[in-house]
Parts: C-alpha cells; structure tokens; sequence
C-alpha cells in the first residue's frame, strides 16, 4: 500500500520537479534550503528530514538541500573504510593480502560472509574489504576498524586528507541507532561527497587502488531500488547504502551519465520517517536519483 501510494504521488510531481529544475542557473552551485527546492517536495511528503549533495567531477559544479547539515551516516562509513584500508596498503602501512582470523564471538548482527569463516581460515583483508562495501557485513567492517584505531582512527584518517565534518564514533551495530541531535557517527551530505570526489579523483589513493574501490562500489546491490532505481537507462552507477534506526536510508554513488568518463557524486540520507515502511524510503530516494538526472540533464 505504501508503494502503491508512493507511486502515484511521483507521477503527480515529476512536473513540478522539471519546473523547479528548469528555474536553476547554470551556475547555481549551493541552493537554499526552502520550500521551492525541488527536494524538498520529496522531503515534504516523507514527514522526515532529507539531505542531498551532488557534485560534477568534470566540472566542479554543486547542488545540494540540506547539504551542511548532520545526517546518521550507518553503513555509508563503510565506503571510507575501505578507502583507508586501500591507502593503508598503498603506503606500506598494512597488506590487502594479510589474512585475518577471528572467533565466532566477534561475529555481530548481519554478517553473511564473515559467518562462513568464523573459527576457521578467516579472510584476507581484501576480502574483508570487498564483503564490507559489497554486501555491507558489519563483522568485516568492525574487524577492519580494528586495525587502525577503530572509529577514531577513521575519523583522524579524514581530518587528515581535509574532511572536517564526517565522524566515526562506535562500531557495528551501534552506530545506527540515529537519534536525532545526536552527532556521534554523523556526517553532512556535502562532507561525505567532497571525501568520495577526493577519493575517486584526488592524490589520496594511486590509480590502482582507486579502481579497486570502484570495482566493489560498482559491485554492490543493496542500492538498487534507491538513487539507482531514478537514474537513467544506461547510466552506470556504484555507491554505499546505509540503513539504520528510526527511520533512516541513505545512499552515497558515484554515477556515469552515458559512460561519461568523470561521474557525478551524490549523497543522499534520509531520517526520521519511523512511519514509512521500508520500501516507502526506498522509492523516496529513487526519486532523488530522478530529480539529480533531470539537475543534469539541464546543463
């Protein structure tokens, strides 16, 4: 019923999205934060709080809603981790190919492929990183996090490479409880998209371990039916989901108009909405991807 409804609600408003779209400039970069905001209709009708960034790599260019402000990250951290731990390898720091054991205790709620090689051979720290962004298994994430510093470590890892408002507080689960004023575990739509641009395109990570990050990004199927799901045909895209308590989905992608070598950049999260049933949210960021598609379309 949910979906039924939500659906019927987009058709209504995909003219009212094309109108808002068509009304930007060119060079419109941060938009306001208000009613007329083509996202903020989707916010509106989900009864929660909504944030989006998006960023052209090929040319710099920005649009966002509610872009400075803190959303629950959940498992988008994820996408970051595996960063860290590709440049961690880069750097001679650790080794993708060091294999990790671990006992069935460490073992914590959903974890469908470190649960396959508890108290056995373990998994390579690669491994450990492609079920982590892949499948999103929080006993590969947290085994990672053990490795160098734990979220602190995360969190000065970003201080570092210049990411001031993106955090790591606790390990999986806690970490998605999203309760609101809560800034532990807590990014900005516009923080996470800046980190992944320099990731994707910076001097952070060389030209193989880059391609490796995309590689499980592109992999991963648990945003299909999000900001993938309102993208185009033939637009590739590879991103991070996280999902979390009181009412919270997000989806980070990075998506290739038409193969076009440079992608865009889009964070997007959800909170709030403990009244939608899961798929409600999941059609409420598809639509996102649908009003990002018709921003671009525009330029």
């Amino acid at each position: 019923m949910h979906r039924r409804i939500w659906l019927q609600s987009s058709l209504a408003l995909s003219a009212t999205w094309l109108a808002g779209c068509a009304g930007m400039q060119k060079n419109s970069g941060l938009e306001a934060d208000d009613a007329s905001h083509p996202l903020a209709q989707i916010e509106a009708r989900t009864g929660g709080r909504l944030g989006v960034a998006v960023i052209d790599t090929a040319n710099g260019r920005q649009w966002q809603y509610r872009g400075s402000e803190r959303f629950p990250m959940c498992s988008t951290f994820k996408l970051l981790l595996a960063a860290q731990m590709l440049q961690r390898d880069q750097q001679g720091l650790d080794s993708l190919q060091q294999r990790v054991t671990y006992p069935r205790s460490a073992l914590v709620p959903y974890s469908p492929t470190t649960e396959t090689q508890a108290d056995g051979a373990g998994l390579t720290v690669a491994e450990l990183c492609e079920a982590t962004v892949v499948l999103s298994d929080n006993t590969a994430a947290n085994l990672l996090l053990a490795r160098q510093g734990g979220p602190q470590g995360l969190t000065q890892w970003l201080r570092d490479m210049g990411t001031m408002h993106t955090r790591l507080d606790r390990l999986e689960p806690a970490l998605n409880s999203a309760t609101p004023g809560d800034e532990r575990d807590t990014t900005t739509p516009l923080s996470m998209a800046r980190a992944v641009v320099a990731l994707a395109k910076g001097p952070h990570l060389d030209a193989g371990h880059q391609a490796q990050l995309l590689q499980w990004l592109k992999a991963s199927p648990t945003g299909a039916k999000r900001l993938r799901a309102g993208m185009p045909p033939g637009w590739l895209v590879g991103g991070k989901t996280g999902t979390g308590d009181n009412g919270t989905a997000n989806d980070v992608v990075l998506v290739w108009p038409h193969h076009r070598p440079q992608p865009l950049v889009v964070s997007a999260y959800l909170t709030q909405t403990p009244q939608l049933a899961p798929a409600a949210r999941d059609a409420a960021l598809a639509e996102v991807g649908q009003a990002v598609a018709h921003w671009f379309r525009r330029f």
